[in-house]
């Protein structure tokens, strides 16, 4: 049995995208110690491996085009950094003005897209290790030695996605249906029934999970129209295509609700009902992560036969419901009926995933929206439109340079040897958000602590210099291993990979002491710019926020009852007003969590934030109920009511945008008038018109407690600004 699992377990190793991004690391960085130690060149070894390590760090996903076009540029603003740096170098006052002025650049970069953002960042690092490598005085030398381990990194990523083309769209596929998989499982926690339901925990931790699907989509899908926009689709690449469109139509679907939770405790709690859908919803979870099993280790997926009997027991549950159970209203078991069509369809998508006629008949748009900038006039508009001092980008610009200008000055005025590793803390822990500088701070510190007092009984025991360059190679690769699931390990690594790399020199114990004061002194640049330069307050942001998201669930709404006139189809607009609306939520989610990890006299109305992420999680649950059962009806009158009271719960939402965006304290409260209740005239003219106005009458009755939760935020912002 073991002999048999072998070869899987090495397959499941081998396309884990992680470790694949460490090996190329450790071929780059074994086959330049070794070949400087077979020339016997060790003092060209650091400033080889540090240019492997910044081109490492400037890797993007893409095709092999789009790859050696990446490495073109990264390559470029590697030059410019590294020359730059040389030729300043011996003039502090202009060398300060351009490391200010080429810091907010190469961050304004980042508007362009993703993938410059990482190039930009890189390039601010070669321009440190550059310091480090002039401050030796060898202005040309080690520059060009920089230049050269990057190119050598950059070619065995080419030649690495040359063999493997396809591994980071099968991860990033993988790892949706393990979101997914997640996803499910905490769905199915609702439908446990109790005396005392709490939907409201849950609902926190499925708006915190959406998130990570929709980042798992959003990487999926970059990762594909980076495939097919540059070349003809083959039948592998359109079969993992067809598969991103069931797990976007599986997302819309699972994030569904048919029904208020607490109606379904009450009329259900004596019956095993809600306990088979959560059985049943379980074991799609399972589905789902054996389904990423199959895509990671490009194997044929074998769907679970469980699915299909506990599918068919549900079935019989809600029929015996429907002849036995009194307490239940008509309408409420409508909504269950819904519930069981949504399941059997993802039942279905599940079963077929990997089949791609299946998907191609289902699907009638196969196209991936574009937002990409691809000319030169478009990534200029992009840079133009961030230069505000409103926007984040402009702000983080200005942040970063500040930190890195303030410890370049640090650096001359205390003459600190080996000093530009305090630059070098500062530019990685320096963030975006404070949150995240405030988490990046404390895995630096201890990381940093935990690398040195790591790092001299290693020395020690391993006294000669080919131990010691074995230990360098093998800590690099744990660096890229950990660095972006455990940054406090993955800087314990890179502590110890440096302590080697200059003892080669002779300096290995001498760094130890200015390393760690460096660090210290970085981390307090770095907290003290974004705590006092433009500082980016979640509380300042959340209102702006708070719109957006309701502004784009209406659009989601809109998009999803036009359907109804000619039926389901999954456009691109479609798709991208459906994918608009889970990332504003996302947004949303992602700002209360970082609103958290603020300084308690920044937070602001946490309780309130909380109930309205929760309140339009559940919107968006509802809207998503409607898009995953779109028919189309041909009763004019249905379509004139469902308009009618879509009307009315678009106004209600329009109010409540405008007044987020209008703030007026002095209104207490909406005066609101019942409209979309008016469904149970239809019950039976039309199951889908009277399912529309069910959830629509769900959504309206969300809308008082949204503008109540408004009202106090204003309330307490207004008491905010006399105080």
């Amino acid at each position: 049995m073991n002999r048999q699992l072998t070869p899987n377990k090495f397959r499941h190793y081998w396309s884990n995208s992680r470790i694949n991004y460490s090996i190329r690391v450790f071929i780059a960085l074994s086959s330049i110690v070794l070949a400087c130690w077979w020339q016997n060149s060790i003092e060209a070894i650091n400033p080889l491996v540090l240019g492997v390590i910044a081109s490492a760090l400037a890797e993007t996903d893409d095709s092999l085009v789009g790859r050696f076009k990446s490495l073109t540029v990264t390559l470029i603003c590697f030059s410019i950094a590294t020359l730059s740096v040389s030729f300043l170098f011996p003039y502090p006052e202009l060398f300060a003005a351009g490391l200010f002025c080429s810091t907010f650049f190469f961050v304004m970069l980042g508007a362009i897209g993703s993938r410059y953002a990482t190039i930009a960042f890189a390039s601010l690092m070669i321009a440190v290790y550059t310091m480090l490598s002039v401050e030796d005085g060898t202005a040309l030398l080690q520059p060009t030695l920089l230049m050269s381990g990057a190119s050598w990194y950059g070619l065995i990523s080419l030649i690495w996605l040359a063999i493997w083309p396809l591994q980071p769209v099968q991860h990033h596929l993988s790892s949706i249906f393990a979101e997914l998989g997640d996803y499910f499982s905490l769905k199915s926690d609702l439908f446990l029934p109790t005396s005392e339901p709490s939907p409201q925990q849950t609902r926190l931790k499925l708006a915190n999970q959406n998130s990570q699907v929709v980042g798992a989509l959003n990487l999926a899908k970059s990762a594909l129209l980076s495939r097919t926009r540059r070349s003809a689709s083959n039948n592998t690449t359109s079969a993992l295509l067809q598969s991103y469109f069931i797990a976007q139509d599986i997302h819309e679907r699972i994030s569904s609700s048919h029904y208020l939770y607490a109606d379904l405790y009450d009329a259900f709690f004596h019956s095993d009902l809600l306990f088979r859908v959560r059985l049943l919803m379980q074991q799609q979870a399972h589905s789902c992560r054996a389904i990423a099993e199959a895509i990671t280790l490009a194997q044929p997926y074998q769907h679970a036969e469980a699915n299909q009997r506990l599918l068919l027991e549900l079935a019989d549950a809600i029929e015996y419901v429907k002849q036995h159970n009194t307490q239940a209203s008509s309408e409420l078991i409508a909504q269950v009926d819904y519930l069981f069509r949504n399941l059997e369809t993802v039942e279905n998508q599940l079963n077929n995933v990997t089949n791609a006629h299946f998907v191609a008949n289902e699907q009638a748009d196969s196209e991936l929206a574009d937002f990409e900038a691809h000319s030169v006039k478009e990534k200029f508009y992009r840079i133009k439109a961030q230069l505000t001092p409103k926007a984040l980008l402009f702000r983080h610009g200005i942040r970063l340079a500040t930190a890195l200008t303030v410890g370049y000055g640090v650096i001359q005025m205390l003459d600190l040897e080996q000093g530009y590793w305090l630059m070098l803390t500062a530019l990685f822990v320096c963030q975006p958000s404070y949150a995240a500088t405030r988490s990046k701070l404390t895995d630096r510190v201890f990381g940093t602590v935990s690398g040195l007092a790591a790092g001299l009984p290693l020395m020690t025991l391993f006294p000669d210099s080919g131990g010691q360059l074995a230990l360098m190679v093998v800590f690099g690769m744990l660096f890229f291993a950990f660095r972006v699931t455990h940054y406090m390990l993955a800087t314990t690594c890179i502590t110890l990979f440096v302590l080697m790399s200059f003892n080669q020199l002779g300096h290995g114990f001498a760094v130890m002491v200015p390393r760690m004061a460096d660090t210290i002194a970085g981390c307090i640049i770095a907290a003290l710019a974004v705590r006092f330069i433009l500082p980016d307050w979640q509380a300042h942001r959340l209102r702006g926020i708070m719109s957006d998201t309701l502004t784009a669930n209406s659009q989601y709404l809109q998009k999803v009852l036009t359907q109804y006139h000619e039926g389901k189809q999954d456009t691109v607009e479609y798709r991208v007003v459906r994918r608009q609306a889970h990332n504003k939520d996302s947004q949303l989610t992602t700002a209360m969590s970082n609103m958290l990890a603020e300084p308690g006299r920044y937070r602001t109305a946490t309780d309130e934030g909380f109930r309205f992420l929760c309140l339009t999680n559940a919107m968006l649950g509802y809207i998503s109920a409607i898009g995953a059962h779109r028919q189309p009806i041909e009763s004019g009158d249905l379509l004139e009511a469902i308009e009618t009271a879509h009307q009315h719960v678009s106004d209600g939402l329009a109010q409540l945008v405008n007044e987020i965006d209008n703030p007026d304290p002095d209104i207490a409260a909406l005066q609101w008038e019942e409209r979309p209740s008016s469904w149970r005239e239809l019950n039976h003219s039309s199951d889908s018109a009277e399912f529309i106005l069910r959830q629509l009458s769900l959504i309206e009755r969300i809308i008082p407690e949204l503008y109540s939760l408004i009202g106090s935020l204003n309330s307490k912002a207004l008491n905010t600004s006399k105080a």
